[in-house]
């Protein structure tokens, strides 16, 4: 494209565009000899004659006196013919009048070609802007594009405009997107000369360009500018920014600042806005420079963007800055910093705001509500907030709804879903695609998929993508794969959706979550088939499904997987592989994820700053898990949470309190969960008191209801530190039915108090509740054994036979230079075990030196105590620990990980290990951590 003007300028040859020496308005008495005559038939009139070139407008005395007032006379109308009559008296005696009613009148009666004479022979005198023009004509029901038929039957029957009106015409001609009058105008404005002499007609070209064709062009018009003026620095800006291009964009502002150009509000608010969307942080600051130097920070519509764009890019405190600083607000300006506040979960703040708002004269209204409703993650803060949005005058819309039903699904609250979803059809709201989809995903949610199919079915047409991939991740959610398939076969055949990242995503999961790895990854192949490239969401879906499905070892083939396909992870992989790492104790891969997060500035996400705390404590690092935690600004209730059954692990129950004390000063408002880790921190360390008083705070003063997990959590309490009758009472005056958990802690309490009578209570009912589980007949041969009942440890052990029950296998396993050493209590020996033993029993001599005494109570065999010593060195955490002495290197702890609880020998022998090697070890049993140091534990020894 060599010149633009060049190109188009053999464009003009539909109509002649002739320069005008003055503007015109619609007289129909020039168009009519016979002054009875009021026929204003345009088209004839345009014909018959040269159009005027004057109306007189003087209102004369005479006539003032003889004629009413032409407005009433005009609303008084109840015809076509008498809407003529009055214009032509109009534009016959008066100088003034309201062309908008008159305007008004004709579309009323259909006559489009009237309206349309007057409102392009006025413009822009008639008051009448293009925009509420176009808006007039189709609130009557008229077609848009007719408009500019008229405009070019106008000008073929003579009609000649200026500059003014055909900028306007283009402006019209880039809403209704018609591209072959823009040429055409392009074409008789090069002839005029005027693209070369009137900023306006080339700002206008510019944004008809943009819109209709390619921006490119705008910018090659631009270029062809021999001098440039603000709107038009302004006009080709927009033109880049509305088409996407940032760069572009950016570059023309920093030249037009080399320019001394000025840029308009409305420019700069749609920068910020891009600002916003696209992260772009430092770009906002410099722009937000550039509104202080050139005075704009009292606009109020720059600062509302400014508020939003800070916000959108997780800079809230500089978002309240700049609304501190405003001197005046408007409606929108409140509603941006609330929405803010909302957008991080600073729900008090917000609410702070809105009483602020309130008392600065400023009514809350539906966005105000709906801000507030979003950021609530608790359902009773979103009744709440409806509770006083209509109070306060106000219905609840389509998009309050949707943030009510996400509040309920979450918690998974099926019956308060219900009452919303009827509140919906009563008020008519389900012809709302968004809230049909809502209430599908919450019924998912809920596990209800009988009533998320249900309202999936009635939506026939309206299905979109969304609701389909809301119930097919649903079934796939559910274990439902097979159906999920069929569905997004079904979209495919019927709804004529194609499947999309999203629905093959909702399929990965689903096989992996149920523990079919290799059919997750066919479903990656076929999605390379089908031309839909995996993301870094497919992959974390499989590893998000294999951690659920307890398939650890799978997961972290699967990352392998996905580095070697070039994925790179995000914030949810990450934290899906730390969970997984957490799980496997994989203490020194975690410090390897650890460094990762860091170096790409991962580290500042809350769920990943979680995810690492929980795999510290879970890998028994608690020093690392609290310097993570403490190092994290804006705690969310989950780190909390982590950070609180941390403790509980360590059994360090005064730090665990502390930690939650400080929680509750925060203005962190516990859950169910925070009460499960407070009451398994007092558990832990025996702390009965303080358990019963959080066990009655959590009903009295938070309102969380108790749930088996807290009534196990208490029964385990009472039992461990012999206070038997009293959890036997427990028990009794439950308000839920105990389950296995409840009397396997108990059986656990009677066992470690040797209490018969009470735990063959629990071993009968356990028999019926879980027959199969080796655990609980463990520990009834353990309690036997230690009474010397040798016949009911026999008869406890044809009856595993009888009902074959297998015993869990029992090991322990150390890393060492990344390698894990896995030994197992039976099955193959470790290549070093002659070593190991040497090594062991070495120790053990210098053990008994020290006063060492063998608790030969731990071996359940009738056998005698020189046998009973010798069983006693073949435990595995014992093998464990030696071998981590003889090939850990330098002053770490040795850290070991065992499937079952330690034995009390094992936890004597770690404690002197640690005086007489001078070695911290760190021993993991499940959820139990035991941190040896200086002949001490971390348990005091209460486990």
């Amino acid at each position: 494209m060599e010149n633009l003007s060049a190109t188009l300028r053999h464009c003009h040859t539909s109509f002649s565009l002739r320069k005008p020496n003055r503007r015109y308005l619609i007289n129909p008495l020039k168009y009519n000899h016979s002054s009875t005559c009021f026929s204003l038939d345009i088209k004839h009139a345009l014909s018959s004659e040269s159009i005027p070139t004057s109306v007189s407008l003087a209102l004369s005395s005479s006539s003032s006196e003889l004629y009413p007032n032409p407005l009433t006379e005009l609303k008084n109308c109840d015809d076509l013919a008498s809407v003529k009559a009055v214009h032509a008296r109009v534009m016959k005696m008066f100088d003034r009048f309201d062309l908008e009613s008159l305007i008004s009148r004709y579309l009323e009666f259909g006559e489009l070609g009237y309206a349309c004479a007057i409102f392009f022979m006025g413009f822009p005198r008639n008051q009448v802007s293009w925009m509420g023009f176009l808006e007039q004509v189709e609130s009557f029901g008229l077609e848009k594009h007719r408009v500019l038929e008229e405009f070019v039957q106008l000008q073929s029957k003579g009609a000649d405009f200026d500059e003014v009106v055909l900028v306007m015409v283009l402006k019209v001609c880039s809403v209704l997107m018609n591209e072959l009058l823009g040429f055409v105008i392009h074409g008789g404005l090069i002839k005029r000369g005027a693209v070369r002499s009137d900023t306006r007609v080339v700002s206008a070209l510019m944004g008809f360009y943009g819109r209709c064709v390619s921006s490119d062009i705008a910018n090659k018009v631009f270029d062809e500018m021999p001098e440039r003026d603000d709107l038009a620095w302004n006009e080709i800006m927009m033109v880049n920014l509305r088409s996407g291009e940032w760069e572009k964009a950016v570059e023309l502002f920093r030249e037009m600042q080399f320019c001394a150009a000025k840029v308009y509000d409305r420019t700069m608010v749609k920068l910020l806005q891009v600002c916003s969307s696209k992260g772009r942080l430092e770009e906002g600051r410099q722009i937000h420079g550039y509104v202080l130097r050139l005075g704009f920070e009292a606009n109020v519509s720059v600062c509302n963007s400014l508020i939003v764009m800070y916000s959108r890019n997780g800079e809230v405190e500089s978002s309240r800055k700049v609304f501190d600083s405003m001197k005046d607000r408007d409606l929108s300006s409140w509603n941006s910093i609330i929405s803010s506040y909302t957008a991080f979960g600073y729900v008090d703040d917000a609410m702070a705001l809105v009483e602020e708002m309130e008392k600065c004269g400023f009514k809350p209204d539906i966005v105000t509500w709906n801000s507030l409703l979003s950021g609530q993650g608790l359902y009773k803060g979103a009744i709440a907030i409806l509770k006083r949005m209509q109070v306060s005058g106000l219905k609840p819309n389509s998009t309050s709804i949707t943030s009510l039903l996400q509040a309920v699904a979450e918690p998974g609250l099926l019956s308060l879903g219900k009452a919303i979803h009827g509140y919906v059809i009563r008020n008519q709201l389900c012809y709302d695609v968004y809230v049909e989809t809502t209430l599908i995903d919450m019924y998912v949610k809920t596990g209800c998929l009988p009533y998320a199919k249900l309202v999936f079915d009635t939506m026939d047409e309206k299905k979109n993508v969304v609701a389909w991939n809301s119930l097919i991740s649903g079934l796939s959610y559910a274990g439902l794969v097979q159906d999920a398939e069929g569905l997004m076969s079904k979209m495919e055949k019927e709804g004529g959706i194609k499947p999309d990242a999203v629905t093959w995503n909702s399929l990965v999961y689903g096989y992996a979550s149920c523990g079919k790895t290799e059919k997750a990854l066919d479903v990656i192949e076929k999605m390379k088939r089908n031309k839909v490239e995996p993301n870094v969401v497919s992959w974390t879906a499989i590893l998000s499904g294999c951690s659920k499905n307890g398939n650890f070892r799978n997961a972290l083939k699967v990352f392998i997987n996905m580095q070697e396909e070039g994925v790179f992870p995000n914030s949810a992989t990450v934290s899906t592989l730390l969970k997984v790492l957490g799980c496997l104790s994989l203490l020194h891969s975690g410090k390897e994820v650890h460094c990762f997060c860091l170096k790409n500035n991962l580290i500042s996400d809350a769920y990943v700053a979680t995810a690492l705390v929980d795999m510290y404590t879970r890998s028994g690092d608690l020093r690392s898990a609290s310097e993570v935690f403490w190092g994290t600004e804006n705690k969310p209730l989950a780190s909390w949470n982590c950070m609180i059954m941390g403790h509980a692990m360590f059994g360090q129950g005064e730090e665990g309190i502390a930690v939650f004390n400080k929680m509750l000063e925060a203005g962190v408002e516990p859950d169910a969960i925070t009460f499960t880790s407070v009451l398994s921190l007092c558990k832990n360390s025996g702390l009965v008191r303080e358990g019963w008083e959080y066990f009655d705070l959590m009903r009295s003063r938070y309102g969380v209801t108790p749930s088996i997990e807290h009534c196990s959590c208490m029964v385990d309490m009472l039992g461990r530190s012999g206070y038997l009758d009293e959890a036997w009472d427990f028990i009794q005056t439950m308000p839920m039915k105990p389950d296995a958990t409840i009397w396997g802690a108990f059986l656990s309490s009677c066992k470690i108090h040797r209490d018969v009578e009470l735990a063959e209570v629990a071993w009968k009912r356990l028999q019926v509740m879980e027959p199969h589980n080796s655990a609980n007949y463990m520990m009834m041969i353990s309690l036997y054994s230690s009474l010397n009942r040798w016949e009911d440890v026999e008869h406890i052990r044809d009856s595993m036979r009888s009902q074959r029950v297998r015993v869990q296998d029992l090991w322990s396993w150390i890393q060492i230079d990344q390698r894990v050493h896995v030994f197992y209590a039976e099955g193959e020996a470790h290549p070093d075990e002659g070593e190991i033993y040497f090594e062991l029993y070495r120790l053990v001599s210098e053990m008994k030196r020290s006063g060492y005494v063998p608790d030969t109570s731990c071996i359940h065999q009738n056998v005698s105590e020189a046998e009973k010593e010798k069983l006693l060195l073949g435990h595995t955490e014992k093998l464990t620990m030696t071998y981590g002495l003889i090939r850990k290197r330098g002053s770490d702890p040795i850290r070991v990980v065992k499937n079952t609880s330690i034995c009390s020998d094992c936890h004597t022998v770690a404690k002197y290990i640690t005086v007489l090697r001078n070695r911290e070890i760190v021993l993991q049993e499940g959820s139990r951590i035991h941190h040896f140091r200086d002949g001490q534990c971390s348990c005091n020894d209460s486990w």
